[in-house]
């Protein structure tokens, strides 16, 4: 794949510490995201026209937009430097030894839905549906749509039929790239009301190499159906190694100390509506529990 002299020019930019950090100190956090989008840049998705138009018509040139940019972020900026002097994530270091639970997302607004991203197969050209909505009296939030197995016919794609909630990354002054601690914690637990099918939670995490971006640590979730509320505890000792859909042969524990998003997967080739309720979802620190990974690790024969 061929690179632009502009983009190549960022590049070499980015593996230059020394000139980036007094420069533009701000650059690094998100140099992985430049990374991926040189890369990728080429790429397109099958059964979708290719785009033609130009980047800097993409780019929205307003003066006010900017002034209030600039006023936010420094206000972001200003609440974590409050935060950091406080102690870890804004609390003492007294309340983080002893917390013992965590509700990290809850459902009480648009604004707690806009913090997720819904997608399916139609990225690829399916059939399939997915929203996400407020449930009754705005307390929880609800997962629907319509599950389509048919695959395009564009002549690239062999499988198809899929949804998918995933959990936007947390972002701070200045769109700087942030994680969740959970390196207390050691179980995920969430209420939850499904209509029977089966689910797949996905834990995504920082790496530190590229060949490591499609790395996942996942767990499958059954729901029962029916109207009552499921609540579920997940240890992150059950979650195995995934990379693209492929199961690992060797695996390692959950960094809970870096995660940066939670998903649900449905992909259960039962074509039909389905429905997700969720009213929260968080972590605690189950004592009793003291199993770091709970798979073994096969060494493979060279």
């Amino acid at each position: 794949m061929a690179l632009s002299f502009n983009a190549i020019q960022k590049l070499h930019l980015c593996r230059h510490p020394l000139w980036t950090k007094p420069l533009c100190p701000l650059l690094h956090p998100s140099s992985q995201l430049l990374l991926s989008k040189v890369y990728s840049s080429k790429y397109r998705r099958p059964g979708l026209p290719p785009e033609n138009t130009p980047p800097w018509k993409k780019i929205d040139f307003s003066f006010a937009k900017g002034v209030q940019g600039v006023q936010k972020h420094f206000g972001l900026l200003k609440k974590e430097i409050e935060d950091h002097l406080r102690g870890p994530g804004g609390r003492t270091i007294k309340e983080n030894i002893l917390e013992q639970t965590n509700i990290v997302w809850e459902f009480k607004s648009l604004e707690d839905l806009n913090k997720w991203t819904v997608t399916s197969d139609k990225e690829i050209g399916g059939k399939s549906e997915t929203f996400l909505r407020l449930g009754k009296n705005n307390q929880t939030a609800v997962l629907y749509g319509t599950l389509n197995t048919d695959v395009p016919r564009d002549g690239e794609t062999r499988y198809s039929g899929y949804c998918a909630l995933r959990s936007n990354p947390p972002l701070g002054a200045f769109n700087r790239k942030l994680h969740h601690d959970w390196s207390n914690f050691n179980t995920l637990f969430l209420r939850i009301r499904g209509d029977g099918r089966p689910w797949m939670v996905n834990i995504k995490y920082e790496t530190y190499f590229t060949q490591q971006w499609d790395d996942l640590h996942s767990y499958f979730l059954y729901t029962r159906g029916g109207p009552y509320w499921q609540e579920v505890k997940i240890p992150f000792s059950k979650f195995f190694l995934s990379s693209r859909g492929r199961i690992q042969d060797k695996h390692h524990a959950l960094w809970s100390d870096k995660v940066t998003t939670l998903g649900f997967t449905l992909g259960d080739k039962a074509d039909g509506p389905f429905q997700l309720e969720i009213d929260y979802i968080g972590v605690c620190n189950d004592r009793s529990h003291t199993e770091e990974c709970a798979y073994e690790e096969y060494k493979r024969k060279l």
